[in-house]
C-alpha cells in the first residue's frame, strides 16, 4: 500500500545563507506522529549565541561541526560549563556532545561557524549533565566485506541518560549499513525494543547520495528513498536498511528513544543468516580513528 503524502517519513534540510544561525531541519513528535523524539539542526553564525530551556526533556547537543563554549545549570542547582569542538566535520573527527537533564537551561556561544543536532525525549527523572568527549565514545567496527560499517556510540544504553541513545555510523562508499535489514518496533525482551530512530544523513561530497529503505513484513509499508546530504529518515516502523553509492562515503546520525534503555532488534528472517557468515571486514574502516586508539 503506498504511504500517503501525510505520512511522509523523508524530509530534506533547507539552505541558510553563511553567517545566519537558524535551523535547516526539525522534527517534532507531532510532525513524526510519535511519542518521543524531537530533533533539529542548527547553523550558528561565529559569536552568535543560543539559549534553550529543556523543560519536561533531556536534551543531548551533538556538535556536527565548529566550536563552541557551552553553560548550563539543572533544576537541583547544579551548574557547569565547557567547550564542544573544534570540528572540522562528521567525517574529519569524533563528535563532542553536551548532555543535560530536563529543567535544565543552556547558554552555548560559537566560537566559529558552528553546526549543531539538538536531540530532546521526554523525561520523568533526574540525571546528571555531562560533556561527552571524542575519547569518552565508542569504537566499533560492525558486519563485513560490503557490509562493514564504523558505529561511534555517544550516548549508548549504558550511559545515565533516561530515554535517549545516540551513535554517528560512518558507512564506506558502496557499502550497506544497518544490515542485515532490522526492526524495533515490538516490545518483546530481551530480544527486541520498541524504539523510534532518526536517520540524519551526510556524505562526505555534496554529491553524494545513497538509498534508504523502510518496509514491514506485511507489506503495509515499503518505501525507497534517495538520500543526498542533510536528509533525515523518520522510522516509526518495519526494517530500515541503507546502502551509499559506489565512491561516496556516508555518515548519519541515528537518534533512539523508547520505552527502553535498549537498542535490542530483530533481523529480517529472509536476511538474517548473514550476520553469522559475515566475510572479511572492509580495509578501509576506520573512517576515523578512536583518539584512544583501535582498542578503545
Amino acid at each position: 500500500m503506498k504511504t500517503r503524502r501525510d505520512e511522509s517519513i523523508h524530509l530534506r534540510s533547507r539552505r541558510v545563507p553563511p553567517g545566519r544561525s537558524a535551523p535547516t531541519i526539525a522534527v517534532t513528535p507531532a510532525r513524526a506522529r510519535w511519542e518521543f523524539i524531537s530533533f533539529t539542526v542548527r547553523t550558528l553564525a561565529k559569536g552568535d549565541t543560543w539559549k534553550s530551556k529543556t523543560a519536561r526533556q533531556e536534551m543531548c547537543v551533538v556538535l556536527l561541526s565548529g566550536a563552541c563554549r557551552v553553560e548550563w545549570t539543572t533544576r537541583d542547582g547544579g551548574a557547569g560549563r565547557g567547550t564542544l569542538g573544534p570540528r572540522a566535520g562528521v567525517f574529519d573527527a569524533y563528535p563532542h556532545a553536551l548532555y543535560v537533564p530536563r529543567g535544565s537551561k543552556v547558554i552555548l556561544t560559537a566560537t566559529a561557524p558552528t553546526e549543531i543536532a539538538e536531540c530532546r525525549a521526554p523525561s520523568t527523572v533526574d540525571r546528571a549533565a555531562a560533556l561527552v568527549g571524542p575519547g569518552d565514545c565508542g569504537f566499533e567496527i560492525r558486519g563485513g566485506g560490503n557490509a562493514t560499517r564504523q558505529i561511534i556510540d555517544i550516548l549508548p544504553p549504558r550511559f545515565p541518560a533516561d530515554r535517549l541513545m545516540i551513535c554517528e555510523v560512518l558507512t564506506p562508499a558502496g557499502n550497506w549499513s544497518s544490515y542485515p535489514p532490522h526492526k524495533h518496533d515490538t516490545d518483546r525482551p530481551p530480544t527486541e525494543a520498541d524504539l523510534e530512530e532518526i536517520y540524519y544523513f551526510r556524505f562526505r561530497h555534496p554529491q553524494g547520495y545513497g538509498f534508504h529503505r523502510v518496509y514491514t513484513a506485511d507489506g503495509r509499508r515499503d518505501q525507497t528513498m534517495l538520500v543526498r546530504g542533510g536528509d533525515l529518515v523518520i522510522v516509526r516502523e518495519g526494517y530500515h536498511p541503507f546502502v551509499t553509492a559506489y565512491g561516496h562515503d556516508a555518515y548519519y546520525l541515528n537518534v533512539l528513544a523508547g520505552t527502553r534503555r535498549s537498542m535490542a532488534a530483530s533481523d529480517d528472517p529472509q536476511y538474517a543468516e548473514f550476520r553469522h557468515s559475515w566475510p572479511a571486514r572492509d580495509p578501509r574502516l576506520p573512517l576515523i580513528p578512536h583518539p584512544g586508539g583501535d582498542a578503545a
